[in-house]
């Protein structure tokens, strides 16, 4: 009798399916959510929203009136075409299957997402990753190289990176634009903790597409990512996107949350704060050096951290190990930053961890 593993690709054979974490019963700080619940006094009102969403219909395909209410808060260019996903990570599908003719390649500096190169797999896309410096910078002239090597149909370069925290330089990413022969998503993901972005270059130059999300802001639940970028890419784009591919009540919580945008900025804030606070405390310990951030966690190598990561577990705190994942990622722990209580309980656990 056959199996699956007779009829599946071989290449989906090998790999190993995405590994989401039990976090029941400990802090969570392993995925870059924002640790922040809704306020109670907003739950009534969103409630009501819902409450009088059409499930009965299928959503507007292209998103009713969210488009302009994201161009409106996020300074998105009006020379800028946009596409919704469900999650960013959606965007990612369609760009890989949009481009996938034979022989086309997938650059990617690594460590980044991994989605990148699943979706490379996924799609039957060469993959080409480029190893970032020791110290988690760009390394432009390898990247160059690369393009100039490999004439990749897209590269993708997460701006500031996961999961390693810093932002390349914005020269380096126009180096990198420039010399592209495809398309370049510049993926912005945590652009609410970051002090730069590239969407005020999104629809003018050629090849550029910023793709963002709501989840990082607050809104993980939702699922929503959206793309910028010249019009005649998102054209294309939006031929390989399922034609509702994002649902009623999504699109109904997306607008009442930009109702509210000035709660979730306010919460960032406070993650930014937090932030430095968590890089501070690595920073002092023995034997730990923590990397700098522009996102809401932080990354820090330990002198062991399959024992730390085990020690903080049995703790209570639920943080992602990295080691063994890249060689530039050897004893990494990333820490998701958390609520002051919970990076408390962070700061005052690790001594005993390492």
């Amino acid at each position: 009798m056959s199996t699956a593993q007779d009829h599946v690709r071989p290449e989906i054979a090998a790999l190993a399916a995405y590994h989401v974490a039990d976090a029941r019963g400990l802090v969570k700080l392993d995925a870059m959510e924002n640790p922040f619940p809704l306020p109670e006094a907003l739950r009534a009102e969103l409630g009501q929203r819902l409450a009088a969403a059409a499930l009965n219909r299928y959503p507007d395909p292209h998103g009713g009136e969210l488009p302009q209410r994201l161009r409106a808060a996020f300074a998105i260019p009006d020379a800028a075409a946009l596409l919704l996903g469900n999650g960013s990570d959606e965007i990612i599908t369609l760009v890989c299957q949009a481009l996938a003719r034979p022989g086309a390649t997938l650059l990617a500096a690594e460590p980044s997402f991994v989605m990148y190169r699943m979706n490379a797999v996924f799609s039957r896309l060469n993959y080409v990753g480029v190893p970032l410096r020791p110290d988690f910078s760009l390394d432009t002239p390898a990247m160059l190289a690369a393009i100039d090597a490999h004439r990749p149909a897209v590269v993708f370069l997460a701006y500031p990176n996961n999961p390693t925290g810093p932002r390349f330089a914005r020269d380096e990413v126009k180096a990198v634009l420039d010399a592209a022969p495809g398309l370049v998503v510049v993926d912005e993901a945590y652009t609410a903790f970051a002090e730069d972005s590239f969407m005020d270059l999104a629809g003018t130059h050629p090849r550029l597409l910023v793709m963002r999300t709501l989840s990082k802001l607050g809104l993980a639940g939702i699922r929503l990512g959206y793309a910028a970028g010249p019009a005649d890419w998102i054209a294309e784009l939006d031929k390989v996107r399922p034609p509702y591919n994002v649902n009623v009540l999504t699109q109904a919580a997306a607008l009442f949350a930009l109702d509210h945008l000035a709660v979730f900025e306010a919460q960032a804030a406070v993650l930014r704060q937090e932030r430095a606070r968590l890089h501070a405390a690595l920073a002092a310990l023995p034997g730990v050096t923590a990397f700098a951030s522009e996102a809401n966690f932080v990354l820090a190598r330990l002198p062991d951290a399959p024992r730390a990561f085990a020690a903080l577990k049995a703790a209570g705190v639920l943080i992602k190990s990295l080691h063994g994942g890249h060689p530039l990622l050897n004893h990494c722990l990333r820490f998701t930053v958390g609520t002051p209580a919970e990076n408390d309980r962070v700061i005052a656990a690790l001594p005993d961890c390492l």
